[in-house]
């Protein structure tokens, strides 16, 4: 028999995750581990009942033994019982596990385990039949007429059953034939393809989440790493501007203090790496261009253009400030002369569910060599697939006569 066939994704002659068992154990028990009606199933199961029936075994030895002194009559009628209880138990399971392995298609194969296991029913009932009359007329009738405990007259004498105690009774021995023989088993087989794809899908929400929280802390990384680097610049650009512009230092502390207001409490709060909307994204850049344009003077002018409609849209946080960042210090602080950034969303309508189209422009140097291949844009696009499993995406793309055009678009979720 074959142990290394496949079936629904799992391999047959392997244990079954924990979370598709429907009892896990150990021991004699560790057939429970397996795919039901599994070779290793089978085997390990037979094991068993052939433990528990080996004790049955020595307690019809040592009982035929003290009723009749017979040690012959004690080993062939404990070793019959022996034969027949393992049939019992091992002919229906024998049968469906053969059928199992045979690679036949989910529904074939599930008509034919219920009939191998009501196959393995009628041979029980007839080996029961065979052992318990032979041992009765070859062996037990025998001694007893021997010692006059039993004479013809009295076997005539006997009752015989009726038609309803005849069903009565074969109904009671099919019952116990089948629960014998793995009935009790078959509903652990046949939940066991759903359990697996519920285990499959755990796992995969589980990597889902996993990754999902490795690209927050990779974009949360990249933020702190960014937020002090830019946090000095200022500081030390105030240190400048208290001696020789006091007014200007005085306009670019109040816009640091914004900025850091819309920023910190964002960052502080419980949500704040996994939540957000494009009203505070959008808050969030504005308020560090405003800063910016304090340092720049005339060099840096802005507009931002965010309909009323989608203010409340979720949007995913840290990604356009990371964009802004880089429209400045890559477009703009290289260019001689004035520049200006454009923020703008709007909502589109793709074949299946709206779309959420937010644009940063800016007019700077363009693209440069190396540009669209830094940590923070690998951040969002690892960031955007996670989150959106492919249907999100980040295009960065140089304007005729300078500047560059970046474009997050995401599918639009209710806020």
């Amino acid at each position: 028999m074959p142990v290394t066939r496949v079936r629904d994704g799992y391999r047959l002659d392997q244990a079954l995750p924990a979370d598709v068992v429907t009892r896990s154990a150990g021991g004699l028990m560790s057939y429970r581990n397996f795919p039901v009606f599994s070779a290793p199933w089978f085997w390990r199961r037979a094991l068993l009942f052939g433990v528990i029936f080996g004790l049955f075994f020595v307690l019809v030895v040592i009982g035929v033994l003290l009723a009749s002194h017979d040690l012959a009559l004690a080993l062939v009628t404990g070793t019959m019982t022996f034969v027949a209880f393992m049939v019992m138990a091992c002919a229906g399971p024998g049968a469906a596990t053969w059928v199992r392995h045979r690679g036949w298609t989910m529904r074939a194969e599930r008509v034919g385990v219920v009939f191998a296991l009501l196959f393995g029913v009628v041979v029980s009932y007839g080996i029961d039949a065979t052992v318990s009359e032979r041992i009765e007329k070859t062996y037990i009738e025998p001694r007893m007429k021997a010692t006059g405990a039993l004479t013809e007259e009295m076997i005539a004498r006997r009752p015989k059953p009726t038609p309803a105690m005849l069903a009565v009774n074969l109904a009671f021995l099919a019952a116990i034939y089948a629960m014998l023989g793995g009935a009790l088993a078959l509903r652990a087989y046949l939940g066991e393809k759903q359990r697996w794809l519920e285990s499959l899908r755990a796992g995969e929400l589980t990597e889902l989440r996993a990754r999902q929280q490795s690209a927050e802390l990779r974009l949360g990384v990249l933020q702190a790493q960014i937020e002090p680097h830019f946090l000095f610049n200022t500081l030390a650009s105030l240190r400048a501007l208290v001696r020789q512009d006091p007014a200007r230092a005085e306009a670019t502390i109040d816009a640091l203090v914004d900025h850091l207001r819309a920023t910190i409490p964002k960052l502080r709060s419980s949500d704040g790496a996994l939540a957000s909307t494009l009203a505070q994204q959008f808050e969030i850049c504005r308020s560090y261009l405003a800063l910016m344009q304090v340092r720049m003077g005339d060099r840096l002018s802005f507009s931002i253009d965010l309909p009323d409609d989608l203010r409340d849209a979720p949007f995913p946080p840290l990604m356009l400030i990371s964009l802004v960042e880089n429209a400045i210090k890559h477009g703009l602080e290289p260019k001689s002369g004035p520049g200006h950034v454009r923020l703008s969303a709007v909502r589109t309508h793709a074949p299946e569910v709206p779309v959420l189209r937010v644009e940063i422009a800016d007019d700077g140097v363009g693209l440069r060599d190396g540009a669209g291949s830094g940590l923070g844009l690998a951040n969002i696009r690892d960031q955007l697939q996670t989150r959106y499993q492919g249907q999100a995406r980040i295009d960065i793309v140089g304007l005729p006569g300078g500047g560059t055009r970046a474009v997050i678009a995401v599918p639009e979720a209710s806020p």
